[in-house]
Parts: structure tokens; sequence; C-alpha cells
């Protein structure tokens, strides 16, 4: 192979790469719908959803990220009427990660008055997503 084909071709694998990273660097780790799944809020230990919405967080006892994704969550609630923040910890309920089809933590739902997963954001949710998908609920 001439030196010539072998810089184009890694020339257009490094365009597809960076093309590839910009359109996941965008959708933020979210899924536009929750898959339509039901979310229980016994499974958290609470009583009622959020008026609103409700952000549950799915996290482990072992996750890195999901200390600061709790303090995210519970600043933006503190902001906003009608929201509410639930966690749950998978590391003592690992049934839950199979019946809402979580792979990894921290997960976080955005959940209406009825229980419906209106939207899903895998990893730390950035603050201007969450609006986003807020305001489709």
């Amino acid at each position: 192979m001439s030196p010539g084909i072998a810089l184009t071709v890694i020339g257009a694998l490094l365009v597809v790469a960076a093309v590839v990273g910009i359109v996941l660097r965008l959708l933020d780790g979210r899924r536009r719908g929750g898959g339509h799944l039901l979310f229980d809020p016994a499974d958290a230990d609470a009583g009622r959803l959020g008026a609103h919405a409700t952000l549950v967080q799915f996290s482990t006892e072992m996750c890195a990220r999901c200390p600061q994704v709790r303090r995210m969550l519970s600043s933006y609630v503190a902001d906003t009427d009608g929201l509410h923040h639930l966690e749950v910890d998978l590391t003592h309920r690992p049934d839950l990660s199979a019946r809402y089809k979580v792979l990894q933590t921290p997960t976080t739902f955005i959940v209406d008055g009825s229980g419906a997963v209106r939207a899903r954001f895998h990893g730390v949710p950035h603050r201007h997503a969450l609006t986003e998908a807020l305001a489709a609920v």
C-alpha cells in the first residue's frame, strides 16, 4: 500500500470518529423516550411522586459520579417548584436494574405525575438537557 492511500484512509477514519463523537456529545447521553416504562414510587421507598415531575436517580455504592449527580439534582430540585428527587440504590435492589433496564450508574429518569418515564439520562446529565426534557413533560 502506498503512503498516500494509507494517509487518506487514516484521515477518513479520523473524520468519521470526530463526527460520531460530536453526535454522541450532542445527545448528552439522553434518550428522548423512556421506553414505555412506568416507575413505581414504592421501589424508592417513597410515598408519592412530584406534582409536576420526579427525577429518579439510580446509583450504586461504588459509583464514583453518583454523589456529583445527587448534589446537582438536589440543587436543581430546590430551584424548581413541583419537582422531586428520589434516589434508588441498586446495590441493595439489583432486581430493579432489570425491571427498569438500567445498565450503568448513574442513570436518571424524568418521571411524570402518573409514573410514566418521559426521558432517561445515562451518566451526568447537563442542566440544560434536564430543563429541555422537563419542559416536554
